[in-house]
């Protein structure tokens, strides 16, 4: 099986996924509760908005007609109130942000724009509409506001509000399976030997499936023996979402895809052309999709971020999938390997616009992973950075 490039292998799994995606089943979640869940329904507007043309200046609301000149006040609007009038011919009213613009009226005139004596005022020329959110121009009655299969974030928690939901249907979170495997590893609680290691990879994947809209469910450590192996991936290919770390390389004790064989999986890739993370599988098996992780910290956490998210994300019904990965300069010339699509952990400064490596000892190096904040993406086609250039980086 020939390796796929990061493009390839992102495509192939957002695609497959996609066309094969099973429905979860809907709940109902309160407002708050709804925060970063995904919609299982159309969201419509139950009124206009704004349901009144108004102001979003403080201001003189004013006939644009009359200006330049000098107007008589005859009242104010409020946030809250309404002139009960109409803005006649030499006519004017204060008006307040957010305030209904009153009858009559078509252009506000900001405060600071005008001088003002008594009961009157001198206003500059003003442009009809200038300063004017009028009736629905924001959304109509029945129109739809929100769309299903859209992650609800704190402006969808306002959207919700503004128009009176406060209960939502939503998607129901997939489950994910984390099955980390090797005879090696030991838990969290316990003092390893010099030749093991604490079971990290299954606690950072169940926080980024967490993080991604997912339920984890930790299984047991798979040992590396056929058995031990098929047990877990029975008991894994009972949740919506199977994540095995570990054991997919081309080592002697490396099972696990002898294992999915077993189980009668279809695999689409076994290699991808990225560094760290080569040894990455995906399939699927008994209808439901697995990804198997290498099983070196970093390998873990970055295969998963820019592969297994996406998979699980359109599992949950979200629709719009995406891996922003901005641009930043580098602070120090880099160089890497060609041909490969290189992960490096950096420290990206507070304002997003340069970037520095963040030294490391390889894919097992996580005290090096928690000095950085985000990753370097190195284009497999460009294997030297001068200092100052741009390189694309991905939040962690």
């Amino acid at each position: 099986m020939q390796p796929l490039t990061f493009p390839e292998a992102r495509a192939l799994i957002i695609d497959t996924v996609r066309a094969a995606r099973p429905a979860l089943g809907v709940e109902e979640a309160d407002l708050l509760a709804a925060n970063g869940r995904i919609l299982a329904e159309d969201i419509r507007a139950d009124r206009d908005s704004p349901a009144v043309s108004r102001s979003v200046r403080d201001g003189f609301a004013l006939r644009a007609s009359d200006t330049p000149g000098v107007l008589r006040i005859i009242g104010e609007s409020r946030a809250g109130g309404r002139f009960p009038g109409t803005v006649a011919y030499g006519e004017t009213v204060e008006i307040m942000t957010g305030a209904p613009v009153p009858d009559g009226a078509d252009a506000i005139v900001m405060v600071e724009h005008v001088e003002k004596d008594g009961e009157r005022v001198r206003v500059p020329q003003a442009e009809a509409k200038q300063f004017i959110n009028y009736q629905g121009c924001e959304a109509r009655a029945d129109e739809i506001i929100m769309r299903a299969g859209q992650r609800i974030d704190y402006t969808g928690i306002a959207m919700l509000a503004s128009f009176g939901r406060r209960k939502v249907k939503v998607c129901r979170k997939p489950v994910v399976s984390i099955v980390a495997t090797g005879d090696e590893i030991v838990g969290v609680e316990e003092k390893p030997a010099r030749h093991q290691i604490r079971n990290s990879n299954a606690f950072s994947l169940a926080a980024q499936v967490t993080r991604a809209g997912g339920n984890p469910r930790i299984l047991p450590v798979a040992r590396d023996t056929m058995e031990a192996t098929e047990t877990a991936i029975a008991n894994g290919l009972r949740s919506d979402l199977l994540l095995i770390s570990g054991g997919v390389s081309a080592g002697k004790y490396d099972v696990v895809e002898d294992a999915l064989a077993n189980f009668g999986a279809r695999i689409y890739f076994d290699r991808v052309l990225i560094q760290p993370g080569q040894p990455l599988v995906f399939g699927s098996a008994a209808g439901k999709f697995f990804f198997g992780l290498p099983g070196n910290p970093s390998s873990t956490m970055i295969t998963f971020e820019i592969f297994a998210r996406a998979a699980l994300e359109l599992a949950g019904g979200e629709t719009e999938i995406s891996l922003p990965m901005p641009l930043a300069k580098l602070t120090r010339e880099f160089r890497h390997r060609a041909g490969i699509t290189r992960f490096l952990p950096a420290r990206l400064n507070e304002d997003g616009s340069e970037v520095t490596p963040v030294d490391w000892q390889g894919s097992g190096d996580v005290p090096a992973l928690t000095r950085s904040n985000v990753y370097l993406v190195a284009d497999p086609n460009k294997p030297e950075y001068a200092a100052g250039e741009q390189i694309r980086v991905l939040s962690k």
